[in-house]
């Protein structure tokens, strides 16, 4: 209310009547007076004086008029700024995923669309990504994890077989494909625990009932990815996370079907606004 009587007194003190202010706010006339009224009676002062139809600041009104003039510049930035952020050309879009295989191409298709948001992608493992989420760190999540959670918007984007992954001298990389018990007298690499990875690995082992003879705790993809080029062991991993390497061989698994899900997820009270909802619309959906 405040706001609004102040408007009117500084539309009042700059057309000079209270006929041209109203014009100018596109309010009644009546709406103006009972405005300015309002704001004189509740702090006993007089704004102006009244001269026939015109009105002239009074001394109150004089030392009130910059800073409500200061004011009503701000409430001005403050529109501009909104209607940039309603439009997309300015905010800043936080996104923590467990690798770039997944999101990448939305970012990029995103970055296209609206060049002036800034974007930044953090990679960590699934219940990092989640936690961060759901501490307001970052707008949009991407894991392995299934969560059931009614405070959650969830999306399944991507269904990515896992295959055991060799140096190419490793005894395994000339069978092309492999059995889970072909693994038992091999060392294992795995990913750090709260990795989707490692627990697909370990609950697929232990349904076959299968005990590997070694296991290394390797804490992230590029590491993982150097310990099989350095013959520590092997390692399963989905497909699209395999890197490409001519000393790498990529191997089916014969009697399990290992599928890594991926799914985005926003908090479901954001999911109206137009920085995350814009980034939902281009995201993929798998089946």
């Amino acid at each position: 209310m405040l706001v609004a009587e102040l408007k009117s007194f500084y539309a009042v003190a700059r057309c000079g009547t209270v006929t041209k202010a109203a014009a100018q706010l596109g309010v009644s006339q009546p709406t103006v007076t009972g405005q300015l009224r309002q704001l004189e009676s509740r702090y006993g002062i007089e704004l102006f004086h009244r001269q026939g139809r015109g009105m002239r600041l009074s001394d109150a009104g004089q030392s009130l008029m910059p800073m409500v003039e200061k004011l009503v510049q701000q409430e001005t930035e403050i529109d501009f700024r909104l209607r940039d952020a309603s439009d997309l050309r300015e905010g800043n879009l936080r996104i923590g995923a467990t690798g770039p295989y997944y999101i990448m191409d939305t970012v990029r298709r995103y970055n296209q669309r609206y060049p002036g948001i800034d974007l930044t992608v953090t990679i960590g493992n699934s219940q990092t990504m989640l936690q961060a989420l759901q501490d307001y760190r970052i707008e949009i999540a991407t894991s392995s994890f299934l969560m059931d959670d009614k405070h959650l918007y969830r999306r399944k984007i991507a269904a990515d077989p896992i295959r055991v992954v060799a140096h190419r001298n490793h005894p395994l990389a000339r069978l092309g494909q492999v059995r889970l018990a072909d693994l038992a007298q091999h060392a294992l690499l795995l990913r750090e625990p709260g990795s989707m990875t490692r627990q697909l690995t370990e609950d697929a082992l232990q349904a076959a009932g299968v005990t590997v003879r070694r296991t290394l705790e390797i804490g992230s993809r590029e590491s993982i990815r150097q310990a099989i080029l350095c013959e520590l062991g092997i390692s399963l991993i989905p497909s699209r996370e395999i890197p490409s390497h001519p000393d790498l061989a990529a191997l089916d698994i014969q009697d399990a079907g290992i599928v890594m899900n991926e799914y985005l997820y926003c908090l479901r009270e954001r999911q109206p606004v137009q920085l995350i909802a814009r980034f939902l619309e281009m995201a993929p959906a798998a089946g």
